[in-house]
Parts: structure tokens; C-alpha cells; sequence
């Protein structure tokens, strides 16, 4: 998808919400995103995944009872570093903040933590808040399989309610969440999605304060 076409979809979500009816509309989509191998690189795009995926029982050790808990995957979390500039009030450091943003909630699926998003985002945005109440409500010791990601593209555009409004497409390669209700582990397909964040500088980071996120069409 070409640049020209990433910004009109941007553009697009956005007149249809996140500017006039904030994060509280009947258009913002909560339902969370999958995971994705937060080894992807900044300009786009994963090596793919050695291990194919593992299923929530795979950290379970030899001889441990069934409440014993299970251990997150030793996964680091993104380091701010790999994604320079985003501690800067300019455009592309309000879209490598949203980089950021994604990859430490994308690893808060794999590893069950959220505290990597404090300061992230404000109160404001219900979407963000929702994430990460998916996150601290998944069973204990169960996480989302890691699977690659393709950056399609990111851009911005200027805002009457926001400092800046970021576009960011990406498509998340098949993956398996945990069991849910007792139920067996739940396998998906490639899923293409398209977000929309307002952001705003404040004090010393970009700061998300609404969202919209959605799936997108093909191609």
C-alpha cells in the first residue's frame, strides 16, 4: 500500500470519528489487537518467528500441579532506543511513539504486563484503557503466541482536537490466543488493522488521547 493510499485511509477514519466524536463514540472499535513478535524492525516488517508459536501450555514445567502458576516468557520489553526520535516534538517523533506505543501493548499479550504503559496514554482514551484491561484480565500463567507483523505504513495529519493525528497500518500474521471460558486455544488468521490516534505533546513525550481501530480491507 502506497503512501498517498495510507494517508487517505487515515484521513478517512478520521472524518468519520476520532476528531468529532472523541473516544467515547459508537464508532471506536475496544476489541483488542493480537500480539506480534516485538522484534519487528522500525522501518517495517519481522524476520519470521523461529518457533512457530506456542500454545499457553508450553512454559508449563515437568511435575508442577495444576494451580501451580506458569511463568511469562522471558521476553524483554521495547527499548525506547529503537525507536529514535520519539522523545521529540516533531511529527515523525509522534509516530515513533505510536510505534512504541503498539509494541509494548502487543508485548503486554505475550508476557501479561502493563506497566510499561503508564504514561502512554491519558484517561481520555477508552481504547487504550480497554487494551490493557484485556491484558490484566487474561488467565493467570496464559498468553497470546508470538506471530510476525508487516508495517504497512504511518503518517499524521494536522488536528483541530489534537496536536497531531497519526495513521499507523499493519498486518498481523496468523496467531493463537489463550483458552477462553474452558475452551480450547483459539487460532486466527492474518488479520490486517488500521488505527488512529490523537496525540498530544506534554511535557517531555507524545501522550495518546483517543483512538480508533479497526480491521482493514485487503490489498
Amino acid at each position: 500500500m502506497s503512501r498517498r493510499l495510507l494517508a487517505a485511509v487515515a484521513v478517512t477514519a478520521l472524518t468519520l470519528g476520532l476528531a468529532s466524536c472523541g473516544d467515547g463514540g459508537e464508532n471506536v472499535v475496544t476489541t483488542p489487537p493480537p500480539t506480534i513478535d516485538i522484534g519487528q524492525s522500525d522501518d517495517g516488517g519481522a524476520e519470521p518467528s523461529d518457533d512457530g508459536g506456542a500454545g499457553p501450555s508450553d512454559s508449563e514445567g515437568e511435575g508442577e500441579g495444576e494451580d501451580s502458576p506458569v511463568a511469562a516468557p522471558d521476553i524483554p520489553a521495547p527499548d525506547p532506543a529503537d525507536y529514535p526520535g520519539m522523545d521529540q516534538e516533531t511529527p515523525k517523533g509522534a509516530e515513533q511513539a505510536v510505534r512504541f506505543y503498539f509494541a509494548t501493548l502487543f508485548w503486554g499479550y505475550q508476557v501479561g504486563k502493563t506497566d510499561p504503559l503508564d504514561g502512554l496514554y491519558s484517561h481520555s482514551c477508552k481504547t487504550c484503557q480497554g487494551f490493557r484491561e484485556r491484558i490484566e484480565g487474561q488467565p493467570e500463567g496464559e498468553f497470546w503466541s508470538p506471530f510476525d507483523v508487516v508495517d504497512v505504513g504511518i503518517t499524521h495529519v494536522e488536528s483541530d482536537s489534537y496536536d497531531l493525528e497519526v495513521g499507523y497500518i499493519f498486518t498481523v500474521g496468523p496467531h493463537t490466543e489463550p483458552a477462553r471460558e474452558g475452551g480450547p486455544p483459539v487460532d486466527f488468521e492474518a488479520i490486517n488493522y488500521t488505527a488512529v490516534l490523537g496525540v498530544d505533546w506534554s511535557e517531555d513525550r507524545w501522550v495518546i488521547g483517543a483512538m480508533l481501530f479497526d480491521e482493514s480491507s485487503n490489498g
